[in-house]
């Protein structure tokens, strides 16, 4: 059975040689398989981003009616196309949710944008995919605990605002603290690691980490799993080395496979010298869990 992996073509567009490349998600998804099913994103609903976003923003955004504060806040140039790619990858990982719940693994070619708010965007994160899909699946009956698992380089900070008054949604973020956001929201659980931090101390503050999630008994897992970790990485600070990175991945499968907890895979951030660098730690991510790489048997 060929691997599913979701991803549209409009993720990436002109973005004007700016340092969150949209290029790397067509470079990702081109690396991780040739043999894989490209599954194209839904719309999202209406109703399905009012649960995470106030209307007026939603609208705004779509529109393109932002006040200079909120383009600064956002960090991005606004367009059209831009609005549609972060549109369409909150479908994404609704549908990477329903995947895993289907089959124990979903897999996004994109989203992640954990920095984006109720009524606002901040940090080239404009739409909360991770917040629309863990509020859709527990509407919906599909779940009845989710956990947001955030191991991106900077604080998950508007998902953990988005989700905080939501018992039945559990927001873990293993971030680096001297790092932007300089004011972090309370997740439900915050683990911080410093600048310069290796393999070994990151996976055993990851492993005590887990453990608090499965604490938490959720049915499925969105995970955010940002590459920004990276030692090359030229926005964070930590240093994992490229096997570090995999055994961080591989960890985070065999928690969740040994107590049979669907994972839904997002990419979040990633900033390498180039686009092809941070598109190879994506797919290798994305292979991983899709159990077609050495490191990881099938799922």
């Amino acid at each position: 059975m060929k691997p599913r992996l979701i991803f549209s073509p409009d993720y990436a567009f002109d973005d004007g040689g700016h340092v969150f490349t949209t290029r790397k998600f067509q470079l990702a998804a081109e690396a991780f398989s040739p043999d894989a099913e490209l599954i194209a994103p839904p719309e999202p609903s209406r109703e399905d981003l009012l649960r995470a976003h106030d209307a007026d923003w939603l609208d705004r955004f779509s529109q393109g009616r932002l006040s200079l504060k909120e383009l600064t806040l956002l960090e991005l140039p606004w367009s059209s196309a831009l609005a549609r790619a972060h549109l369409l990858a909150a479908g994404g990982t609704c549908l990477a949710a329903r995947h895993a719940l289907e089959t124990g693994v979903g897999l996004h070619c994109g989203g992640g944008s954990h920095h984006a708010f109720r009524g606002r965007g901040e940090g080239y994160c404009a739409i909360n995919d991770l917040a629309v899909a863990a509020l859709k699946v527990l509407a919906e009956g599909l779940a009845r605990r989710v956990a947001v698992v955030d191991l991106d380089v900077h604080q998950g900070n508007g998902t953990a605002s988005i989700l905080s008054g939501e018992p039945r949604a559990f927001t873990f973020s293993l971030h680096q603290g001297d790092l932007y956001p300089s004011w972090k929201e309370r997740s439900s659980l915050d683990m911080e690691l410093f600048s310069g931090a290796r393999d070994a101390e990151y996976l055993d503050v990851l492993a005590r980490g887990l453990d608090a999630v499965l604490a938490f008994k959720p049915d499925l897992i969105l995970y955010q799993s940002g590459v920004d970790v990276w030692e090359k990485d030229k926005l964070g600070g930590l240093k994992l080395t490229e096997q570090g990175i995999l055994v961080r991945d591989k960890n985070v499968f065999d928690a969740f496979r040994s107590q049979g907890v669907p994972v839904a895979v997002t990419l979040g951030g990633g900033y390498g010298p180039t686009p092809e660098d941070t598109a190879r730690l994506h797919a290798a991510t994305l292979r991983l869990f899709a159990g077609i790489n050495t490191l990881l048997g099938p799922p």
